[in-house]
């Protein structure tokens, strides 16, 4: 859930004993780094009390995919939260996350700007999905998920853009 909801720009809402917070869902899980024994930047005994959705009319036409080895393992070597509005052919909004990739859900910001104005086609769509993922580094026995991620971009956009269509 937390790639689509990252895609969604939610904001997680929390209770401690100092009181209520809040925190974008982009600075709730932590790079790997110093702490591993912390996934969250949540206060030591917070507990979340409710996520919110900004408004967005984008999440209209939207869909989540996520790809497994086999039917029976639940965790995904790979996943994507798209939204795409489309008008006469051109995106007008977009949004991208993915997922099983880092650490943490990955925002594909760079794959957004790139699109936002382009044509909604396939090949416009896996130019921007190069261009994300320019900045993968992965490692020996998971760099095949490179060329994972990027068609499964492009599926979902390309379904995406045809329902637009319709």
């Amino acid at each position: 859930m937390g790639v689509a909801l990252t895609a969604f720009d939610a904001v997680v809402s929390y209770e401690t004993a100092d009181g209520p917070g809040r925190l974008p869902i982009a600075d709730l899980y932590l790079p790997v780094g110093d702490t591993p024994h912390r996934e969250t930047a949540l206060p030591p005994g917070a507990l979340i009390t409710g996520i919110t959705l900004p408004p967005s009319p984008t999440a209209a036409r939207s869909r989540y995919r996520k790809v497994r080895e086999r039917a029976s393992y639940a965790f995904a070597i790979g996943s994507v939260a798209a939204a795409l509005d489309v008008a006469d052919g051109v995106v007008r909004d977009v949004r991208l996350a993915f997922g099983a990739v880092a650490s943490r859900p990955w925002r594909a910001g760079t794959a957004e700007r790139a699109l936002v104005g382009a044509p909604a086609d396939a090949e416009t769509f896996a130019a921007a999905a190069d261009a994300e993922l320019a900045a993968a580094r992965p490692l020996p026995h998971n760099a095949y998920k490179v060329t994972l991620m990027r068609n499964l971009v492009v599926a979902v956009l390309t379904e995406l853009a045809e329902e637009a269509a319709r």
